[in-house]
């Protein structure tokens, strides 16, 4: 799951903005960008640095493996195939597309590059980005599509926690610390639903927003930059293309975002059984929603010992055995973070051999829009 947050992104798995994309894509290097990819740098390595003993012991496990269930370790390799599938399918879904060629590659590619670099969520959205345009997908198609799958994303898991209140009501035994996380993730979700109500269906608030953005951006680069006109306008436009991108197929959406989780949390549950432990699922629910708001943090490539360490703590407080948690902790990651990573350039090159090398363009929608091809031929 932590991989498909982030890969959406993550990209599995964050919003990623058209500013941000055009920003990966430029190609010249200014001292201040320098200095911002330092920092990220720097972050990331002291967060890796702070991680590294529940990251080496995860790791660790490594010889460990061979003595996981053959018919487990299966179930959860196919559990993560079909979440990714869903999540692919959601992606067609907002591009609407019938092809899934164009739609995987540029996935597992843009995937690979956020989960290698520190804050690589808007360099992996640049390549996806990329790879979509010279496929012949529309950009602010593309943009729309990505925006829309991430907010998704972003909404299904806060709404986790939701599932876990029968147990909890039912008096299944759980610690206070995950019982203080489902209540945090409920909040959360609440106030994501009456924000997404909000933004979806009134123009002033985000109206107000837009020009409350532009008038600090433009008192704060007075003198050094243009002036930004027309701010609180694109957002209403970039939401009304949002709003397009799903139409009556809404609840596709939603089955699709669903079964990305569910078939995740799955595999997880899979890599479990597979260590021979066989906890409550619904605790482990608590665990696996509790880590993966914790894994949308961009501070290390694809969550990198972030994932493993909350993971893994989360997993012993809902009675998993701490060997059983570091060795299906390590399992669910190759399922999920690293057999996906080492997917990207396969798909990358599989790419290449049909379309051509990536044509880096602007992501402003309505910017070097061009006519779809067959790939992104609308259903």
């Amino acid at each position: 799951m932590h991989g498909e947050v982030q890969k959406e992104a993550q990209a599995t798995h964050r919003m990623v903005s058209p500013a941000s994309i055009d920003a990966a894509q430029a190609r010249p290097l200014t001292w201040k960008k320098v200095v911002k990819q330092a920092t990220v740098v720097a972050v990331a390595g002291a967060t890796l640095y702070l991680l590294l003993p529940k990251l080496i012991a995860v790791l660790g496990a490594w010889p460990r493996l061979s003595t996981l269930s053959p018919v487990w370790f299966t179930v959860m390799l196919a559990a993560e195939l079909i979440s990714f599938t869903c999540n692919f399918a959601l992606q067609r879904l907002a591009l609407r597309t019938r092809g899934w060629f164009a739609v995987v590659t540029a996935g597992l590619a843009g995937n690979a590059v956020t989960d290698s670099l520190p804050g690589g969520d808007a360099a992996g959205a640049a390549v996806q980005f990329a790879m979509l345009t010279t496929a012949g997908f529309d950009t602010g198609t593309a943009v729309s599509a990505l925006t829309t799958f991430s907010l998704i994303g972003i909404g299904g898991l806060l709404a986790l926690p939701v599932f876990t209140l029968p147990a909890i009501l039912a008096g299944v035994p759980v610690s206070q610390g995950l019982v203080r996380t489902a209540l945090l993730g409920l909040a959360g979700f609440a106030a994501f639903a009456v924000f997404s109500v909000i933004i979806l269906r009134a123009d002033w608030p985000l109206a107000a927003a837009g020009r409350a953005a532009q008038r600090l951006r433009n008192r704060v680069t007075r003198g050094r930059r243009p002036p930004v006109t027309g701010l609180d306008k694109r957002l209403l436009d970039q939401r009304d293309a949002m709003r397009r991108v799903l139409g009556k197929k809404w609840w596709q959406a939603i089955l699709l975002t669903a079964g990305r989780l569910g078939f995740d949390f799955g595999c997880l549950l899979a890599a479990l059984r597979a260590t021979g432990a066989d906890p409550q699922p619904s605790v482990v629910l608590l665990a696996y929603s509790a880590a993966g708001i914790v894994a949308l943090l961009p501070l290390t490539p694809g969550g990198l010992g972030i994932v493993e360490a909350s993971l893994t703590g989360l997993l012993v407080l809902a009675g998993v055995p701490a060997g059983h948690a570091v060795l299906a902790v390590l399992a669910y990651r190759i399922a999920s973070y690293w057999l996906p990573l080492l997917a990207g350039l396969p798909a990358y090159l599989l790419y290449r051999h049909r379309y051509g090398r990536p044509v880096f363009r602007r992501a402003t929608p309505g910017v070097d829009g061009q006519p779809p091809r067959s790939e992104a031929a609308s259903p």
